[in-house]
């Protein structure tokens, strides 16, 4: 853990907290001096044992809420959550779902949709206020390079992330000249189980080495790839003609 620097995030609401990513920037949050979190989760169980963590390893004052993203993006009329009032809002929830079984399933496309996109709305109009936008305040969502051109493996989830990234973008440029920033993550592979036997090990950076390159300028606005070579990289492969593409 990096020793305590002082920064300006001492509260923190993070949904999708028991992601490995989530819980690697918890942690360095916490370690840096962050004294408050709020975790929204689907797994109650998993998210309390990262509230235990934080609260007995660094002394955070942790509460917890249990949600379900693809029974919020169903819901009619759309539900408004209550998001409190943080330094730090941080999104991570998605999901990889079968993008062979979406390819046949209507069904499974929508989940898909709804994990990483439609289920995260509701979610990003309740904190995403004029009246919070006037304040000092920081957004994080993290989408995917997936975003950035459609892949015939998985392109039910590469278009959800589009959809997010976009609608960030639009947020980003609707905050420009307001105190809160906001900040869209497009990461790349990253050492979970999610990404297990999907990606070459190479290509995949560890969540803790993220979290510590987002906190070394927390305070940044912008579209950005993390680790940074993913910027490149997806510049050459937008690039590729067709007939490569359709090998990705």
């Amino acid at each position: 853990m990096a020793a305590a620097v002082p920064i300006a995030i001492r509260t923190a609401f993070v949904l999708g907290s028991t992601s490995e990513v989530a819980k690697a920037i918890c942690r360095e949050l916490a370690g840096r001096g962050c004294q408050r979190f709020h975790l929204v989760a689907r797994n109650g169980e998993a998210n309390q044992q990262l509230a235990t963590e934080l609260q007995h390893r660094f002394g955070a004052s942790v509460s917890t809420e249990t949600t379900d993203l693809l029974a919020d993006a169903a819901l009619e009329p759309a539900r408004r959550p209550e998001v409190g009032e943080f330094d730090l809002y941080l999104i991570t929830a998605g999901s990889l779902g079968d993008a062979e079984l979406a390819r046949s399933d209507a069904a499974e496309a929508l989940r898909i949709t709804a994990a990483n996109y439609a289920g995260l709305l509701p979610w990003l109009t309740a904190i995403a206020t004029p009246e919070r936008i006037a304040r000092p305040g920081r957004l994080w969502v993290f989408s995917s390079v997936a975003a950035d051109r459609g892949r015939p493996s998985n392109y039910h989830y590469g278009a959800a992330k589009a959809a997010l990234t976009a609608f960030c973008e639009g947020l980003l440029l609707r905050c420009h000249g307001k105190p809160f920033a906001v900040r869209i993550i497009k990461a790349g592979f990253m050492a979970t189980p999610m990404t297990v036997g999907k990606a070459p090990l190479e290509l995949c950076a560890s969540p803790e080495s993220v979290a510590r390159d987002l906190l070394r300028r927390p305070n940044r606005r912008a579209i950005e790839y993390l680790p940074w070579w993913w910027s490149p990289l997806m510049l050459l492969i937008r690039l590729f003609p067709a007939p490569l593409a359709s090998k990705l």
